[in-house]
């Protein structure tokens, strides 16, 4: 079966069954690594204890937002 015949296929799908197939297939393609999932959980876990205990402070969502939206 070749790219353009799976193509074919895929269009005759309702918009409801393609979009489930889209979702599929991004989610595929998307398999995060355990180990940096872990890392990441564990330096969240660091900046929010930090934050929390005033070691480091907030910024204001609107200076945060003027920086990077020009």
């Amino acid at each position: 079966m070749t790219v353009k015949n799976i193509e074919r296929n895929i269009l005759k799908l309702n918009p409801l069954e393609r979009i489930r197939l889209i979702e599929s297939l991004i989610s595929s393609l998307n398999k995060p690594d355990p180990a940096i999932e872990r890392a990441w959980a564990t330096e969240s876990d660091k900046r929010l204890m930090a934050y929390k205990k005033g070691s480091v402070k907030g910024i204001a969502w609107e200076i945060v937002r003027k920086r990077f939206v020009k």
